[in-house]
């Protein structure tokens, strides 16, 4: 009769085994797989149920089919280290449709991978259903990308027409390549979700083609946190930041964004440092029919003019610049009118700051209007000349404002700076997006934020949270955090800043990122009952 605890499993876990199982052990796995050093974070299935369950366990899992077990020996090898780089972010899991019992389960799962040339086929899983054919470089650099992204963008350099950049993955691969180049170099620090570095690409690519063995063009994404002191160094605050050194020596910026491959072949033929722009000439020095108005003289010209559009704007602001044109014809016109309903006025919000906080100005251009001194209406949807006369000629209630991300019933919790540590505190997991309401990526990315929080509402242990950097409250604890861009997440454990992630700002991207972190928490668990 069995005994409990002293069958195979038990002389197993003392080390040793009957030598009937040893030899049973060596007939039942292929020469090569005892030979291989195979990773223990691969997990053979061979059943079915044993394979719903990994699907139903974890969220993101790249499977290996191969039709024999010496047609997957290369596979592993490559996916024995993908494996330890993913650890505890994704699950490698390998099917033998050659094994008599695994045939059933590829089968069932309409799998063939006699039908693929080097007869493995890889697909991965994804919230426990299958989500895509992996199709993408079989490198390991690559399969660790997918795995930490799976639904991201290809690596640069997985572009054909990428051959002949020079992709850098390292600081220490920085330093080696300046130290060893001679040929004149440009360097591109970019993000891969910099909409100008992605338009920029195919020039600079084809330029690193039709210039190769003269100049070397090379690129490196630095938006990982791990690349601050690079970044620093070679005053990275946007992307793309281009870079020409000469033998090792950073001379100056390339910022001709738009450029085509036969404009940077151009410029390298004569590399210059940027000219210094002429200072804009501000708004309120130009010839123009629109009244410019301070703190100091606001009120009275508001109390004098019965009917008053006021655009609260700042010099930098790309939205201003578009609308301003459109702003001065309207005022023109109001200006000469025989009988016009009313005056335009603006106010630099940064000059004049005691009128920006009076009025609660934190995006703009914001236009307000004034009747008989008194402010009356927010005007947003008033952009061109046409809708700005047509509204003062019939001035009404615009429709009612799409309400503020923080009063809205969400499960994102928005924090302030007194409140902010305490907080997250209380908070095992907590991913805090710092943002400005006006930073367009940061309306893109709050849907899916919200969405991702409200997945994970009923995990006590986690918290989505956001901080309104535009708010002067929150200004000292959005630098304290480091934040020099929006949006920025940061990862909080107890209240401990922990990294900053730099994975897809999208739900897959913001729940995959939790789920991981959960996993690593269950299986902790698992190992510490084991020992137990």
């Amino acid at each position: 009769m069995a005994v409990p605890g002293q069958g195979a499993g038990a002389a197993r876990r003392r080390g040793r085994l009957p030598p009937l199982l040893l030899l049973g052990l060596a007939v039942f796995l292929p020469a090569f797989v005892c030979s291989l050093k195979l990773s223990p974070l691969i997990e053979k299935i061979s059943d079915h149920k044993d394979f719903k369950k990994l699907l139903r366990t974890r969220n993101n899992v790249l499977v290996l089919y191969s039709k024999s077990a010496a047609a997957a020996e290369s596979s592993l090898r490559l996916l024995s280290s993908v494996a330890q780089e993913v650890k505890g972010r994704g699950t490698i899991s390998w099917i033998d449709c050659g094994d008599t019992e695994s045939r059933k389960l590829c089968k069932k799962m309409k799998v063939d991978p006699n039908s693929k040339e080097k007869g493995v086929e890889l697909l991965h899983y994804k919230d426990g259903a299958f989500h895509t054919e992996y199709n993408r470089a079989v490198t390991l650099k690559s399969m660790v990308a997918f795995l930490k992204d799976p639904e991201g963008a290809p690596l640069w350099e997985e572009d054909p027409e990428a051959k002949d950049v020079v992709h850098v993955d390292s600081e220490k691969e920085l330093r080696r390549l300046l130290k060893k180049e001679d040929r004149p170099l440009l360097m591109m620090f970019y993000a891969p979700w910099c909409g100008v570095c992605k338009r920029m690409m195919p020039s600079y690519q084809q330029a690193a083609t039709e210039l190769k063995g003269k100049y070397v063009l090379a690129g490196m994404n630095v938006y990982s946190a791990e690349f601050e002191r690079i970044k620093e160094e070679y005053n990275v605050r946007g992307y793309p930041t281009i870079c020409y050194f000469e033998k090792g020596k950073f001379l100056f910026h390339f910022e001709n964004y738009g450029a085509t491959a036969a404009d940077i072949a151009e410029w390298l033929k004569n590399p210059q440092a940027p000219q210094p722009q002429a200072p804009e000439t501000p708004w309120a020095d130009e010839e123009n029919a629109v009244y410019h108005l301070t703190d100091e003289d606001f009120d009275k010209f508001i109390k004098d003019h019965s009917s008053v559009l006021v655009m609260f704007h700042a010099p930098w602001c790309g939205h201003c610049k578009k609308m301003k044109p459109e702003y001065e014809k309207a005022a023109e016109f109001l200006h000469v009118a025989s009988d016009s309903p009313g005056v335009l006025a603006a106010v630099d919000a940064t000059v004049n700051k005691a009128l920006a906080e009076r009025y609660h100005i934190s995006g703009f251009p914001t236009v307000k209007y004034f009747k008989d001194g008194e402010e009356k209406y927010t005007l947003p949807h008033l952009r061109t000349k046409k809708k700005i006369i047509d509204w003062l000629l019939n001035p009404e209630a615009p429709p009612p404002p799409e309400p503020a991300w923080e009063e809205k019933q969400t499960s994102v919790i928005h924090l302030a700076g007194e409140d902010f540590r305490e907080s997250l505190k209380k908070k095992k997991h907590t991913l805090v997006m710092f943002y400005a309401p006006w930073c367009p990526h940061c309306k893109n990315a709050i849907p899916h934020f919200t969405t991702a929080a409200e997945i994970f509402k009923e995990d006590r242990k986690i918290a989505y949270a956001a901080v309104d950097c535009a708010k002067g409250q929150n200004h000292d604890l959005c630098k304290q955090e480091g934040v020099d861009g929006y949006p920025t997440f940061n990862y909080y454990n107890y209240g401990k800043f922990m990294e900053k992630y730099t994975g897809e700002r999208r739900e897959s991207g913001f729940t995959t990122f939790m789920r991981t972190l959960r996993e690593r928490d269950h299986e902790r668990v698992g190992k510490k009952k084991d020992e137990l």
